[in-house]
């Protein structure tokens, strides 16, 4: 970290290239943690390659295994990958943040311009305290979940040590919307407990939806009732509408397509929690209460769609993003409205955030279907089995139909660089082959193309 922060000094590397080599060196950590001997079970041997994919998918946060987390791992090596699951999740430089704090060191222009990059801030004011803000918020809804969940896992496991374990490593993955699990099969086991579902629900929820909300929201709950000019930022209104939108948008669809399906001989309430938790996991969670394969094929589609978009930006999760579905959007209704600006909540968006939003969106499209392309001729599954396996790993979800420990080592490989490329964002991957700034002091003539 050390060298990079001088090569950064010296004008070498551009921030977003600095921040993709600190997740490159906290894979390689994490492959060297997770081939320790200690950190498996007796009698487990596994390759470098699937050690890599395990690493990436927990950096990431993705959740997508080749081998069975409770078959694999013992103790050490279930808290080293609850280690590895919260620098994935918080992000790196939160966590660098802290730790520079500890030692003492001055935080300065170079180290903020880093903060601004992993957390997608347009700004370098007051980064500082945003990182202290979100490690002390997820550290305490973390803490807060496993207690909730441990106490009720007492009903559950043979032994408090087995439940309270079980409950934090729950606790931890749902928030920082991981996807690892240590029961063996998820949150089946669950299916029929509405209480815990509702819990990971919440968890999954506030590690999703952006790090800038919860503590608006915080500041508000705080000060809302004293300061009643108190008002939210355009990034949570946006964020807020979108990403619930989208969760309800998921549940109804999911309500619709599979009643005459899956949920033919469900009760009601069972129809309910089964679409209302496999909509809200897609926003980044990863975890199931059901076998997704089971789901039909415009279902499925529907879940790619939602997997795809994944969580809010400086959140824990993947994917396009929400805040860039709704500008895309927002765009389409207002071209259709001969408007030539965006307005929404009596603000208009900034043409620069717009022009992001169209380059992510489309480069998003052609990685996806790149990787589809490459997939379908390495890989003997299903055309939808490989598109929802791709969608999975883009949007760092972790859902899968139950193909990925199949995969070949080429599909292995492909599917380590969309979780990667995913968990750094498509912005921070354009600004890896971004050398330097070319400011453009003239115009040439406009002329007008025909397109559509």
């Amino acid at each position: 970290m050390y060298v990079m922060l001088k090569m950064l000094k010296k004008d070498y590397l551009k921030p977003a290239q600095i921040i993709v080599l600190f997740y490159l060196c906290a894979i390689i950590i994490s492959v060297g943690l997770l081939s320790l001997p200690i950190a498996l079970k007796p009698g487990i041997h596994w390759s470098f390659l699937d050690v890599l994919f395990t690493a990436v998918s927990a950096i990431s946060v993705t959740g997508l295994t080749v081998v069975s987390t409770a078959d694999t791992f013992s103790i050490y090596g279930i808290f080293i990958l609850m280690f590895i699951l919260q620098f994935g999740g918080i992000g790196i430089m939160t966590l660098g943040t802290f730790f520079w704090l500890v030692i003492g060191k001055k935080i300065g222009l170079r180290e903020r311009r880093l903060i601004s990059t992993d957390q997608n801030q347009t700004h370098l004011s007051g980064l500082v305290r945003l990182m202290k803000q979100i490690l002390s918020i997820i550290i305490i809804i973390e803490l807060i979940g496993a207690f909730i969940l441990g106490t009720y896992f007492l009903n559950y496991f043979p032994s408090w040590q087995e439940a309270y374990l079980q409950g934090l490593f729950a606790s931890v993955s749902a928030t920082t919307n991981a996807g690892f699990d240590i029961t063996g099969s998820s949150l089946i086991p669950f299916a029929n407990d509405y209480f815990v579902q509702f819990i990971n629900i919440i968890l999954l929820t506030l590690g999703a939806i952006g790090f800038p909300v919860l503590i608006e929201l915080k500041d508000y709950l705080r000060n809302g009732s004293k300061y009643h000019h108190t008002s939210f930022s355009l990034y949570t209104k946006i964020t807020t509408v979108t990403f619930f939108s989208l969760m309800l948008f998921g549940t109804i669809i999911l309500l619709i397509f599979e009643a005459n399906h899956f949920f033919a001989d469900k009760s009601w309430h069972e129809s309910f929690f089964y679409a209302f938790f496999q909509s809200a996991t897609t926003r980044n969670g990863g975890l199931a209460t059901m076998d997704i394969s089971e789901f039909t094929v415009p279902t499925l589609l529907v879940l790619c769609f939602l997997m795809f978009i994944g969580a809010s930006p400086s959140s824990v999760g993947g994917g396009i993003r929400t805040t860039t579905f709704a500008v895309i959007l927002l765009l389409i209704i207002s071209f259709a409205r001969g408007q030539k600006s965006i307005k929404v909540f009596r603000r208009e968006i900034d043409e620069e955030d717009i022009r992001k939003s169209v380059v992510v969106t489309f480069l998003a499209l052609v990685i996806c279907f790149v990787a589809l392309i490459i997939l379908s001729a390495t890989e003997s599954f299903s055309l939808m089995e490989i598109f929802f396996e791709i969608s999975s790993a883009f949007g760092t979800t972790g859902l899968s139909m139950g193909i990925t420990p199949e995969l070949s080592d080429i599909g292995k490989i492909v599917i380590t660089m969309l979780m990667f490329i995913g968990r750094i964002g498509i912005l921070s991957f354009i600004f890896i082959f971004h050398t330097k700034d070319h400011n453009v002091n003239y115009h040439y003539p406009k002329e007008r193309i025909i397109v559509g």
